[in-house]
């Protein structure tokens, strides 16, 4: 299909739906000029550089003639855990195929959503923060985040197969957004949602059969990179000089953040209950799968969303990313520990996956096969 080809199925009307129009709202940010032109940190001087030079241009760099046939799976099932559930292998391979091109693009509009939120809290985080370094390297993301947006739309409209934004992801960045200050934006955004996105990148970027898609997630996890290596710098900076009751306010809004998300997605775990999501509710009536029998299917497998029983080589991104980060930043103290304990979210501090795929002096990310 050509890019201009209308969004049909899941796509929801605006005039319906608040969350499929324009929405507006006032945050109480401020605003940081910094006539002290210093760098504070040689490593994020490199991180900006590195940025520099690191731009793609979409146009250019990836190949949008290859064409997309809706008809056929986006993702293997074979190493997709939700294709695997029993209910779903009982189906036609049509069937199946249909379930796959509307679950995959139910996904893919999560990241487009996601990645609109992480523009606007880049650009808060550029006017906020206090340091001239910080402002430069936050700048960059902005484009970077931009950069998403573009990609991530255009191949939706390719795939013209379109799902509103899940309001759980819209609260937490609302939410971001509303904190009023940008240690809080940053811990809301490239902690606990960069956390949630860059496995769901991963994790993508090993299932997708589409070349077109493969290619795009490869340039967009080089980019997360960078800047899950500025959460990870500057915050350690910002919260190690805070005072202690900042730094608890801090911790508060993290586990708050967490606490959300782990409710949307069925528990840390998976394994739980996940909240009604509209949109996945729509991909399962364009399917014909009745909702009550695809929730126990997934409650009896343990299969909930990102973060259920994963394939081999895939990414928790509560485990593996998301608490690991905050942990390292200090954003989780003695007194949230408490908290997250009776949550049942563990408070998972193995920062191995995460450096593993994070070169913080240059800004890489590792992608194993």
């Amino acid at each position: 299909m050509s890019e201009s080809s209308p969004v049909t199925d899941g796509s929801i009307d605006a005039a319906s739906d608040p969350w499929a129009s324009e929405h507006t709202y006032a945050t109480p940010m401020e605003v940081a000029w910094q006539f002290d032109y210093f760098i504070s940190q040689e490593k994020l001087e490199n991180l900006y550089k590195k940025a520099k030079v690191t731009q793609w241009n979409a146009d250019e760099q990836l190949d949008w003639s290859i064409e997309i046939d809706p008809s056929k799976p986006l993702m293997d099932e074979r190493i997709s855990g939700l294709m695997s559930l029993p209910l779903i292998q009982k189906f036609s391979k049509s069937e199946r195929d249909r379930f796959n091109a509307h679950f995959s693009a139910q996904l893919l509009s999560q990241f487009l959503h996601g990645e609109q939120g992480a523009l606007m809290t880049a650009a808060a985080v550029t006017h906020a923060v206090p340091d001239y370094d910080a402002k430069l390297y936050s700048a960059t993301q902005t484009m970077d985040e931009a950069r998403h947006v573009e990609v991530y739309d255009r191949y939706i409209k390719k795939l013209a197969l379109a799902y509103p934004i899940s309001p759980w992801l819209k609260e937490l960045i609302d939410a971001t957004l509303s904190s009023g200050h940008y240690v809080k934006i940053m811990i809301g955004m490239n902690m606990v949602v960069e956390g949630l996105a860059l496995s769901a990148f991963h994790n993508m970027r090993r299932q997708t059969t589409c070349p077109l898609l493969k290619s795009l997630t490869e340039y967009v996890l080089l980019d997360e990179a960078r800047h899950v290596a500025f959460g990870n710098l500057y915050l350690q900076k910002c919260i190690g000089e805070m005072h202690e009751d900042d730094r608890e306010d801090v911790a508060q809004f993290a586990f708050e953040a967490v606490r959300g998300m782990a409710e949307a997605q069925g528990g840390a775990d998976g394994k739980g209950q996940r909240k009604v999501d509209p949109g996945f509710m729509k991909v399962l009536e364009n399917c014909e799968i009745d909702p009550e029998d695809f929730i126990k299917a997934v409650m009896k497998e343990g299969r909930a969303g990102f973060n259920g029983k994963l394939p081999p080589g895939h990414i928790h991104s509560f485990k593996d990313l998301m608490m690991p980060a905050l942990v390292r930043v200090g954003a989780v103290t003695d007194r949230t520990r408490a908290l997250y304990a009776e949550a049942n979210i563990p408070v998972w501090d193995d920062l191995s996956v995460l450096e593993s795929m994070e070169d913080v002096e240059s800004g890489n990310i590792v992608m194993p096969d």
